[in-house]
């Protein structure tokens, strides 16, 4: 049995609660004087940005505001931005908006300290050091970006979605204001619920790597642990109780603060134990089909669950419980984990199936090619997969056919 060990990857400082991002200019200004603002055009002309605004100028933060994130991030963005940075010459950067403007300024910061191209940066630990602080805003309650090491961006001439993943691309601050979300419409607050419940799940669910002293140097992501599993947990009760709520009321400030506190702590999660066979597969989907990132593995995950039931169920069994079941049963719990799983997203709207996000049964084979590539997040599942798995589990998505979750020695 592997000995207790725990790894907790997170900014300096992590600030949550109603009100908090009118604090944004003392903050900023203990760590720089030169602020570049990372947002999109529509908060770019928001009253929230301007009270930051206000903030920042009442310390002698001087700003300049780049408005130039797009969704999903394509490479062109990040350039644009970067020109635009240039000249300013900041010394901090803060990303305001969804996980797109996070990552752009987790990006430009990174491009501003080390240079371009962004492709040498491809992969786990190959960013040399350092980058500008980054304070990170989050508008949306999915992404963690707030305080997670990896940077996720499109790169065109590949035509596919990349990650960047390093300790130095965790920001320095994290401010978690939830009264930002209160405009998030119905269908954006489920899809980035849905996003953080799969990050919560596929970090508790995560392979236990052995436990050696390098691993935690070796590794960006070091797979379920002590740490990891107190904030999954946490994340899963929280959006189970609370994000059914702030779907169906917007106004609803208490489901709005914990809907967001299940985002950060599933962020806090998987920044340490990583994600897992549902990721893997949305890559290829998502570039296929265009749809949201948070939709695509949501609707994956029941399937994934059910396939790594018989070298999890302790763990589904934990995740019942966090959702409110009741019982000592653990194979039953672990089914009941599924079952509750696939209720809350149906509830919100998530789609049961992948034809449901217009995926093509002709491109069946070619996703499970390209999921195969992503070796990261397919040897952090925490049942080995091979390619005919991988095929299998994207057959009974596209279908909507749940597996067997006994063991195989059952």
């Amino acid at each position: 049995m592997n000995p207790l060990f725990g790894t907790m990857r997170a900014p300096a400082n992590v600030i949550f609660g109603e009100g908090q991002r009118f604090g944004l200019g003392i903050v900023t200004a203990q760590i720089g004087r030169r602020a570049l603002i990372c947002t999109d055009e529509r908060l770019g002309a928001s009253k929230e940005l301007q009270e930051m605004l206000g903030s920042l100028h009442e310390t002698g933060v001087e700003t300049k505001v780049s408005t130039h994130t797009l969704p999903e991030l394509p490479s062109a963005s990040i350039e644009q931005c970067l020109a635009f940075a240039s000249a300013f010459d900041p010394d901090v950067v803060i990303g305001i908006g969804g996980g797109s403007c996070m990552d752009m300024a987790k990006l430009v910061s990174l491009l501003l300290a080390h240079g371009g191209p962004a492709s040498q940066f491809y992969g786990e630990l190959k960013v040399p050091g350092p980058i500008l602080p980054v304070i990170a805003i989050p508008t949306t309650a999915g992404t963690g970006s707030e305080v997670t090491p990896v940077a996720v961006m499109a790169d065109e001439s590949r035509d596919l979605k990349v990650g960047i993943s390093s300790p130095y691309l965790i920001p320095h601050i994290a401010i978690c204001d939830p009264e930002l979300t209160l405009t998030c419409p119905p269908e954006l607050t489920a899809i980035s619920g849905a996003d953080a419940l799969t990050h919560a799940i596929e970090a508790f669910t995560a392979v236990q790597h052995p436990r050696t002293p390098t691993l935690p140097h070796e590794r960006v992501f070091v797979g379920k642990n002590l740490m990891s599993d107190q904030f999954a947990l946490a994340a899963i009760s929280a959006l189970s109780e609370f994000l059914p709520r702030a779907v169906r009321d917007g106004s609803d400030r208490e489901a709005r603060s914990m809907v967001m506190y299940g985002s950060l702590c599933a962020g806090l999660a998987f920044g340490a134990a990583g994600t897992a066979a549902a990721h893997a597969i949305q890559y290829p989907i998502g570039a296929l089909t265009h749809t949201a990132h948070g939709l695509g593995v949501a609707a994956l995950m029941p399937y994934v669950m059910a396939y790594n039931a018989p070298s999890c169920a302790g763990s589904l069994a934990e995740i019942a419980k966090a959702m409110g079941a009741q019982g000592t049963d653990v194979q039953a719990l672990a089914e009941e984990s599924i079952v509750r799983v696939r209720a809350l997203l149906a509830e919100i709207g998530i789609p049961s199936t992948l034809a449901g996000l217009g995926l093509k049964a002709i491109d069946l084979p070619w996703v499970s090619e390209q999921s195969m590539l992503s070796a990261r997040l397919v040897n952090n599942n925490p049942r080995p997969l091979q390619a005919a798995d991988m095929a299998e589990i994207l057959e009974d998505a596209f279908r909507g056919r749940l597996r067997d979750t006994q063991p195989s020695n059952a």
